[in-house]
């Protein structure tokens, strides 16, 4: 029976975090811990917050506060912990330790702590868009030549500068799948004026692609058989190894992998969209052509507010050039409506192009000002109430046009990564167009199915943004 001490780790937020959090689990380990799913029976729970807008940090102290309350001793890590230090351990007693990115090498330190009774003081936090980022023949320079996952080698990192990458562990005894995030880049170099997350995750640091690739073939080998490329911003990675073209080389290297079915982009620019890399994810054998692109409003003067480029008509040309090459492609996006100064003619921009986009699946939410940010400081804020209107109304807009744009889809194929087991033999996955947790699922029917693979379907029906499929 073993002895050692037991960690929940939980992950709010995004793909990019649930990275963090397996390098995290892998340090645990370790450090001569044992993870464990959920906080019972749990010595300590480690809350990955996320610090992005309101909501999300709202959700990550209920978070912390039910961790709290299941008996365990809490750790705030994340985000919100590294946007805020002090601050939220002063106004969260409930938490025993609030740790920033730079106690990640040194978790297991900090968890003994926590057992311990010791006080760790919490960081003052410092804005790492001032921080010069760590240069990849530096990063590399003291790692091993390939920085294998669970083998550390970046532990020596100047302080303020997140690792790019680090040891890791697929939590797959803790109900994962064949799916699995691949992080390209850490941080990111714009400057929108409504996000702060610049401040806190500092400048833009891509992976070397052999590090990238090293690791796609360790995930490989752990069953997955999707990888989801993550960063903060896809579309600029290389920019800082001197190759602007990097991501679309690297692609069919991914695709090639012995084991890997399909390589899916998260979270593209608008503007920095090229055509080569159209190309590259529309013509590449096992890329899906899947655009997660970044478009935030359709308003050309609420774009340059918030520091963007585009408008409706460049947006909507862009999606003529994806579709010119792939006419199934997936196309998501999310919208920030009631942006300060957006007009009733700005709003029905937005709402125009939504109309005319076709997208599969977009996400709207409601501005909120965020500390640190030059959006809060900017005239022309609208009333809160007029802001959920404009949110309910797009919404509704939103959910609409994608449930027609599922509909459109019955009578195609789809190719479909089976994940899940449904009910009546029935399985659940994904088609290409359609990304993990944050689109729609297809329930695949059909005989002789199994868990991992990736199957040809047809498609017969459709509610919502779900799909329904049979294989002959």
């Amino acid at each position: 029976m073993s002895t050692r001490r037991k960690v929940s780790l939980i992950t709010l937020g995004c793909a990019r975090n649930e990275v963090d959090s397996e390098e995290l689990a892998a340090r645990i380990e370790d450090a001569g811990w044992d993870l464990t799913d959920g906080a019972d029976g749990a010595d300590v729970v480690v809350v990955n917050t996320c610090g992005f807008i309101e909501a999300a940090k709202k959700d990550s102290v209920d978070t912390l506060l039910a961790a709290h309350d299941s008996g365990a001793k809490v750790v705030a890590a994340g985000c919100m912990a590294e946007r805020y230090g002090k601050e939220l351990a002063e106004a969260l007693p409930e938490a025993h330790a609030v740790i920033g990115f730079d106690d990640y090498t040194a978790i297991g330190d900090r968890l003994d702590d926590v057992m311990a009774g010791r006080a760790h003081q919490a960081h003052t936090p410092r804005d790492r868009r001032t921080l010069l980022p760590i240069s990849p023949v530096e990063r590399t320079a003291s790692a091993p030549d390939v920085a294998i996952p669970g083998h550390g080698g970046q532990d020596d990192l100047p302080d303020g500068v997140a690792p790019a990458s680090g040891p890791r562990v697929l939590r797959r005894r803790l109900g994962g799948g064949p799916v699995a995030p691949l992080k390209l880049a850490s941080g990111c170099d714009r400057r929108c004026t409504f996000c702060a997350i610049p401040a806190f995750r500092g400048a833009y640091v891509s992976r070397p692609p052999a590090e990238v690739l090293e690791e796609a073939r360790w995930l490989a080998g752990h069953g997955v058989r999707e990888l989801v490329l993550v960063s903060e911003n896809s579309t600029s990675y290389g920019k800082d190894l001197g190759d602007l073209r990097a991501l679309e080389k690297l692609l069919p290297g991914l695709a090639g992998v012995d084991g890997i079915e399909r390589v899916r982009v998260s979270y593209l620019q608008p503007a920095e969209t090229r055509p080569g890399l159209i190309e590259a994810i529309c013509g590449t054998p096992g890329v899906a052509p899947y655009f997660d692109l970044s478009f935030q409003h359709a308003s050309g003067p609420v774009l340059r507010s918030m520091r963007r480029f585009g408008d409706r008509e460049r947006f909507l040309e862009l999606l003529d050039q994806i579709r010119a090459q792939a006419p199934e492609a997936g196309v998501r996006s999310n919208f920030i409506v009631g942006f300060p100064g957006e007009s009733e003619d700005d709003f029905e921009e937005l709402a125009e192009f939504l109309s005319a986009a076709r997208l599969d699946a977009a996400g709207v939410f409601g501005y909120s000002d965020e500390d640190g940010t030059e959006a809060a400081g900017l005239d022309g804020k609208l009333d809160p109430g007029e802001v959920a209107r404009r949110v309910e109304e797009l919404s509704s807009l939103a959910e609409e046009l994608t449930a027609q744009r599922a509909e459109d889809r019955v009578g195609s194929q789809v190719s479909v990564l089976l994940e899940d087991k449904a009910e009546d033999g029935a399985f659940e996955g994904r088609a290409a167009h359609q990304a993990p947790e944050v689109d729609g699922t297809v329930l695949v029917r059909g005989d002789g199915l199994a868990l991992g693979e990736i199957v040809t379907a047809r498609v017969t029906g459709s509610d919502g943004v779900d799909l329904v499929a049979d294989v002959p």
